[in-house]
């Protein structure tokens, strides 16, 4: 498969691919994540979310789902602490048409905002039942502090709409937004046909993101009565995705005997056990152990084929799963070629820049989460003593 990317005069920056035999088309909007929340803005992120194709650009929700469902497409929205993003999937001869839908000039109907912000309590009641969406909430507490807009949480709905509508103003805008679309034979005619759609969208200033300040502390919930304890500890990785995720299946692999996994989100690499209240006493050792293991050779190699597979995968495990990793290409490197590309960037790591990684990240201020029964679970600055 061959991709493309180009910017439209807009700031909208386009990449598409033309092998996939259905069309995924998403629209990224990178400073509509959390993290790009200001004081009294906090649940905004959520709530624009879930107020995804509602009434906007003179159109209302009903019609604008009706339009989806005439033209055969699947809609969907996420958002994160780092974008927000919306989007379908569709025949290819269907994918041009509803871009308009991607960037509609929200009006903030009563009755929409009512209802998306049940929707978005709906969502922050369910993700307070998943212990790794609570834990994670936490791991940004302490990495980015709790007050900051990475470290407050993403689960909340707290902001009017005023604020809703401010936020809005701010991250949904075409300049600096990505539009990434697979099955597309015809990159140049698409660009074309999108420019013309988008003309009356909210364009935006095309100001970069916030870049968060990394500052590494802990978070702690105690609730002894669950009778579990959940303790993950990360470290500030200012590597490019291929390493991190290299350093990812590394430490699983050195902790896999001890029962720890390893995970990477947003800059952060990090260890992660769980134990009930009788085996509390010895996480500590086993996710210290597992940060602080010789890295073989041999270790390093199946890391690698490991996080090599993992982002192949990525890239043909359907047109959603391809256009997600365009999209993440674009907004860490302002490009994406193809899958050999995306393989040669995980074969150019030598176990020496692995190890090299591994120092510079194990040198950061770690950030300690800790959920359950924790009474046991050492403090943040334990565990700093020990890198």
């Amino acid at each position: 498969s061959k991709a493309s990317v180009s910017t439209l005069p807009s700031g909208l920056i386009v990449v598409t691919e033309d092998a996939c035999s259905t069309s995924t088309v998403t629209m990224t909007y990178p400073k509509a994540g959390s993290g790009s929340e200001m004081l009294g803005e906090e649940g905004a992120a959520l709530i624009n979310k879930c107020l995804a194709f509602n009434s906007g650009s003179g159109l209302s929700t009903i019609l604008i789902n009706r339009t989806i469902e005439n033209e055969g497409a699947t809609p969907f929205a996420t958002a994160d602490r780092s974008s927000a993003t919306l989007g379908y999937t569709v025949e290819p001869e269907n994918a041009v048409g509803l871009v308009p839908l991607l960037a509609l000039d929200c009006t903030f109907e009563k009755w929409d905002v009512r209802d998306a912000k049940s929707l978005a309590n709906y969502q922050i009641a369910e993700a307070n039942k998943s212990v790794e969406i609570v834990l994670t909430e936490q791991i940004f507490s302490a990495a980015y502090g709790a007050s900051s807009p990475m470290g407050r949480p993403f689960y909340a709905a707290e902001a009017g709409t005023h604020e809703i509508a401010s936020f809005r103003s701010r991250g949904y805008g075409l300049n600096g937004a990505i539009l990434a679309a697979t099955g597309v034979k015809d990159h140049a005619a698409f660009c074309t046909e999108v420019d013309a759609l988008t003309a009356e969208a909210p364009k935006g200033d095309g100001s970069p993101a916030p870049t968060p300040a990394y500052l590494g502390g802990e978070a702690r919930l105690a609730a002894p009565s669950i009778g579990f304890a959940h303790v993950a500890l990360a470290f500030e990785a200012k590597a490019a995705s291929p390493m991190r995720n290299i350093l990812k299946y590394c430490f699983s692999l050195a902790g896999k005997e001890a029962g720890v996994s390893a995970f990477e989100t947003g800059g952060l690499v990090g260890v992660y056990a769980s134990a009930p209240s009788e085996g509390v006493g010895a996480l500590d050792a086993a996710l210290t152990e597992t940060l602080t293991a010789k890295l073989t050779p041999e270790i390093i190699a199946k890391a690698k084929v490991m996080a090599k597979a993992d982002a192949t995968f990525k890239l043909d495990c359907g047109s959603k799963g391809l256009a997600a990793a365009m999209t993440a290409s674009v907004m860490e490197t302002g490009s994406f070629t193809d899958a050999a590309s995306v393989a040669k960037s995980y074969d150019s790591i030598s176990d020496s820049d692995v190890t090299s990684a591994v120092g510079a990240m194990l040198k950061s201020n770690p950030s300690l989460a800790a959920v359950g029964d924790i009474g046991v679970v050492p403090y943040q600055g334990t565990f700093a003593s020990r890198f």
